[in-house]
């Protein structure tokens, strides 16, 4: 069997519930169980609609509720035939009732706990799930919707939940293998879970691929098929270089590189189930379905060139952390550290001296909190409006004189931190926000003015991705 990932844009409305139909047709073979984000930019709106219920605005919540309303019954009804449309309109109809009662309830007392903001983000999955599922039986697909909550299982970790793998893969077996047997298609919504006691969880922000990977490595699938509106992987952001190329073949490590670093196609955490089983991921494009994409794997075919791809993740702030007095002192980068795991402050980069330390984090909103703690250990300073730019290739191991390359190409930008060796396929450093285009542009000319043809294909134009 194999698992197919359709992600908001491929899903966004009929015409594109309609392609993604007929690509799964042609996977019959291959016994596929369909994952569905929810349609494309619901979960923003959704997460404002909760916002302004949280925060009392009764009348903005069920406005948005409202047309999220309208535009799933013009997408059903532009999907379904009249019987079919005239039985499942009742039941959207059902489902926005609920919602739009629980928005009530939360404007009335005026707090969005973690578990309610859920509930709630949840709901486009749910909804695009039982549409596509309807869809496809009505395009001739024996179809049948199951609900995520009832197999993926996780802990209580409202908004970024943690998967319980062996009682998911139990559930896994028990409810969605049979229906290979009976030569089905499962539908599920990804992002959305349930706790041992069916409780709503999500897996946090890109949660389908997650999703995906999860079933996958639950049912041993032959691979995992991740569609976007992207031709695959690509050396760079096309948006920042016109000559950004699709990457054929990529190794797991790298990619799970780019994705935490910046490259948008994949969830980071999406590869890990995948690794483990290693099962090869492949990212498609819904609108283009010829194209051969790009393929994830434990090991890659060696590539000529120094790097496979070029990320950049903006939006970093700089903490620099300065104490004479705790010099050589014990337990004082533990003490440093503690501080931002309190505020649940994710750290990305980190560089230090004998009296000093300086760490790059993407929680802005976190960082006055965060300094004023460590104002009681040390003197503070912090700048925002940074950027991470990362360059990743296997071929960084056994290359001498790689930072000398790289800096070599960019010998008028100022560089802030540099951090190599923490992974052995990954060089990073922190430049200004504003010099990320110049910068991604001359490293990608310094770097695939002549591409391997084995490992990099054709040159990609942005297309735009949820």
């Amino acid at each position: 069997m194999i698992v197919m990932k359709f992600g908001g844009t491929s899903v966004e409305d009929a015409a594109a519930i309609d392609r993604a139909a007929a690509i799964v047709r042609g996977r019959l073979p291959d016994q596929p169980a369909v994952v569905v984000s929810a349609l494309a930019r619901v979960t923003d709106t959704l997460l404002a609609t909760a916002r302004a219920a949280g925060q009392g605005d009764r009348e903005k919540a069920l406005e948005l509720s409202r047309g999220l309303r309208e535009r799933h019954y013009a997408t059903a009804g532009e999907l379904l035939g009249t019987g079919i449309f005239t039985r499942f309109h009742g039941e959207l109809e059902a489902e926005f009732d609920s919602l739009d009662e629980l928005l009530r309830g939360v404007s009335a007392v005026g707090e969005l706990t973690p578990r309610t903001l859920d509930h709630v983000a949840g709901f486009g999955e749910r909804i695009a799930s039982k549409m596509v599922a309807e869809a496809f039986s009505a395009r001739g697909l024996d179809a049948s919707q199951v609900d995520s909550r009832q197999c993926i299982v996780t802990d209580s970790t409202f908004t970024r939940a943690i998967p319980q793998f062996d009682e998911t893969n139990l559930k896994l077996e028990k409810i969605v293998r049979p229906l290979f047997e009976q030569r089905r298609v499962p539908v599920m919504g990804g992002y959305i879970a349930a706790t041992r006691d069916g409780v709503t969880t999500t897996l946090g922000r890109g949660g389908s691929d997650f999703t995906a990977a999860i079933l996958g490595a639950g049912l041993s699938a032959e691979r995992i098929e991740i569609w976007t509106d992207v031709d695959g992987m690509m050396t760079t952001d096309p948006a920042l270089c016109a000559n950004a190329r699709r990457i054929k073949s990529i190794s797991f490590d790298e990619a799970a590189e780019l994705a935490y670093f910046g490259a948008k196609v994949l969830h980071p955490a999406t590869l890990l189930p995948a690794v483990q089983k290693n099962i090869p991921v492949r990212v498609l494009n819904s609108r283009n379905p010829k194209n051969e994409g790009t393929v994830i794997t434990a090991r890659a075919p060696k590539c000529r060139n120094l790097f496979k791809a070029i990320a950049a993740k903006r939006r970093i702030t700089i903490v620099d952390v300065v104490a004479t007095r705790m010099l050589m002192a014990h337990g004082y980068l533990r003490s440093i550290f503690e501080v931002f795991d309190r505020h649940k402050c994710p750290v990305d980069m980190v560089s230090t001296s004998e009296v000093s330390v300086s760490l790059t984090v993407d929680s802005n909103e976190a960082i006055p909190a965060v300094a004023a703690d460590l104002q009681k250990l040390a003197d503070v300073k912090y700048e925002g409006r940074k950027a991470i730019v990362c360059l990743v290739g296997e071929n960084i191991r056994n290359t001498p004189g790689i930072a000398a390359k790289v800096f070599g190409a960019i010998p008028d930008l100022s560089v802030r931190m540099i951090s190599q060796g923490a992974s052995e396929i990954n060089l990073s450093f922190v430049i200004d926000e504003d010099d990320v285009p110049r910068c991604v542009q001359a490293l990608h000319a310094a770097f695939f003015a002549d591409p391997d043809p084995e490992v990099f294909g054709e040159v990609m134009q942005d297309r735009g991705r949820k």
